[in-house]
């Protein structure tokens, strides 16, 4: 996509868009620094594309329980500062953004008008960004999508891949409740997203993208380790038996509805998505 400006480089979602829009211009942490929000300002200002994707964030949710103010830099300050000048520069904004915003109560899937109630500081973090970027005064989405992975970068299906491969079995968590994401279909919706925001400057707002069908994350290892041929037994334990400074949601469910309805983006199916990614893993 001609003109559009990408931050984030060699992350999960940035590989993927980097696949499906090779002629765009993405930002590494070398060169826009998410910890200085006036620096990425002013290089978008300087760089004036026609449309930016904020593909970048400060991901490891334990770690931003100790470094809280590193955390609000990278996902609430940066985005807040790139919004505004996309806002003078009157090119569409979209801010990738999850589903920790939320409290995990329940077991009915979230909506894009639901409470908000982060139990951590990355989901807090990450409300922030949304909210920023919301009053920036351009225009704007917010995309909140859960459990990504993907070939590349760290994530549950790489790590599910290389314990698989040196253990017996496994105990995962089975009480969580989510969609596992490619990050391959939330580039394509991202990229889908622009493209119409772009056409249509009232196109806009917050929407939900999740890969169907609901699992549990053991249930997503049994299908990891089905996938990838390996014979690890995976032992179903409560989150309680595995606790981690952060809290997760326990229902990371998201309604998907509004962004079929605007946008005709379909929830992905996230087993040909596993597929595909061991396939790029194996080769």
């Amino acid at each position: 996509m001609t003109g559009l400006l990408v931050f984030g480089r060699g992350g999960q979602l940035s590989t993927e868009l980097a696949l499906q829009a090779p002629e765009a211009q993405f930002l590494g942490q070398d060169q826009a620094d998410l910890t200085d929000p006036a620096a990425c300002a002013a290089l978008l200002r300087d760089l004036a594309p026609r449309a930016v994707i904020n593909a970048a964030a400060h991901t490891a949710v334990d770690r931003a329980e100790s470094e809280p103010e590193i955390a609000h830099l990278i996902n609430a300050a940066a985005p807040a500062a790139m919004a505004k000048v996309a806002a003078d520069l009157g090119i569409p904004f979209l801010h990738v953004s999850t589903d920790y915003v939320f409290d995990g109560s329940g077991d009915t899937p979230w909506r894009e008008t639901d409470p908000t109630g982060p139990l951590g500081v990355y989901g807090a973090s990450k409300l922030a960004g949304e909210q920023d970027v919301a009053t920036a005064g351009g225009q704007w989405a917010v995309l909140r999508t859960s459990w990504v992975f993907s070939a590349h970068g760290n994530n549950f299906v790489r790590t599910m891949l290389r314990l698989g491969a040196e253990r017996d079995e496994l105990r995962v968590v089975a009480d969580q409740h989510g969609g596992p994401t490619p990050a391959r279909a939330i580039a394509g919706a991202c990229l889908t997203m622009i493209a119409a925001m772009q056409a249509d400057p009232a196109r806009g707002g917050i929407y939900h993208f999740a890969g169907a069908p609901d699992t549990t994350w053991a249930g997503f290892a049994r299908a990891i380790m089905q996938r990838g041929g390996l014979s690890c037994r995976i032992i179903d334990i409560p989150s309680s038996d595995y606790p981690t400074p952060a809290h997760r949601p326990a229902n990371s469910r998201l309604d998907c509805s509004a962004i079929a309805r605007d946008f005709g983006i379909s929830r992905p199916d996230w087993r040909d998505g596993l597929a595909h990614a061991i396939t790029e893993l194996q080769a």
